[in-house]
């Protein structure tokens, strides 16, 4: 969908006869989303990476960039599991990417914080998906390998003022993982739970943010985004970001409405996971085993 986002208006066409009940439906949806059913048409790269770069752009030509978020964790093209820097993005790949999304945002004459989006194939090749003119739900994890204030940057780029620092200032420290908590039932295709919150206890501790509305006694609607929280880790490596995202969840306590806190913790046992092994496809292939209740010290 040209007017898109959130994996809405999205359908594939494996062959030309496809095409057309596919058009019709991915027009459809994107005609209620967005008020706009105009469609273009893209090479399927089949179950890519999604790799994102997040890059700053101020009113005096200078553009740089943030490193890359691994967003391949989704559900219905939605991302419920973000981390950066990616697992699979070495310090040369890392580089092109980079380059090729200041480029493209210099290339637009953009001006603020945003975010140039990728697929990635088996490969290495990436392929330009779309950019996002706007700061993210999963902007925190950069925030936490940075060090760097996303929001005053955008703040400042809006005020007219330049960036405090070149490309090569921009420095990366350890791992940071984000788990979206959504209101909705895994077990029933990820239906919405709206309902009333009747006990709330929320983790914290070193390294853990969350950043949410939530509190006992609010009233969760049904007339948006399914999303309630976000808990955001960091570490000094990958495997003590996971660690510590364990804990966090063990700690997130929310009663009175069904939530994917138990999908999000079984996510971080799962082998291919821990080895930072998947893609888009990851949680089709794997829905109905990570439901499944399993022992800790199988997982393990």
């Amino acid at each position: 969908a040209r007017a898109g986002g959130g994996g809405r208006g999205i359908r594939i066409a494996q062959d030309e006869f496809q095409v057309k009940s596919a058009f019709e439906s991915a027009a459809g949806e994107a005609l209620a989303a967005f008020g706009d059913g105009t469609l273009y048409i893209e090479k399927l790269i089949a179950n890519p990476r999604h790799i994102e770069v997040q890059i700053l752009a101020d009113c005096h030509g200078n553009v740089v960039h943030l490193g890359e978020r691994e967003c391949s964790l989704q559900r219905r093209s939605q991302k419920i599991l973000e981390e950066s820097p990616s697992r699979r993005v070495d310090s040369a790949l890392r580089h092109k990417l980079g380059d090729a999304a200041v480029r493209a945002a210099k290339a637009a004459e953009y001006r603020n914080a945003g975010t140039i989006e990728f697929v990635m194939d088996g490969d290495g090749n990436f392929y330009f998906i779309e950019m996002n003119t706007r700061i993210q739900v999963e902007h925190p994890v950069t925030e936490m390998v940075t060090g760097i204030d996303l929001i005053r940057e955008q703040i400042r780029i809006a005020s007219g003022m330049p960036l405090e620092y070149g490309q090569e200032d921009i420095r990366f420290n350890g791992h940071a993982i984000e788990c979206r908590i959504n209101a909705e039932d895994p077990e029933n295709n990820f239906a919405p739970c709206p309902g009333t919150v009747e006990f709330l206890h929320l983790p914290g501790s070193y390294g853990v943010r969350v950043d949410t509305a939530l509190y006992t006694g609010c009233t969760i609607s049904p007339y948006y985004d399914s999303m309630i929280a976000k808990v955001i880790v960091h570490g000094r490596n990958r495997n003590e970001a996971i660690y510590r995202m364990r804990r966090a969840l063990e700690e997130f306590l929310v009663k009175g409405i069904k939530t994917n806190l138990g999908l999000q913790y079984m996510i971080l046992y799962n082998p291919d996971f821990m080895r930072g092994n998947y893609d888009t496809s990851f949680l089709e292939n794997n829905l109905s085993r990570l439901l499944t209740p399993i022992k800790k010290e199988m997982m393990l």
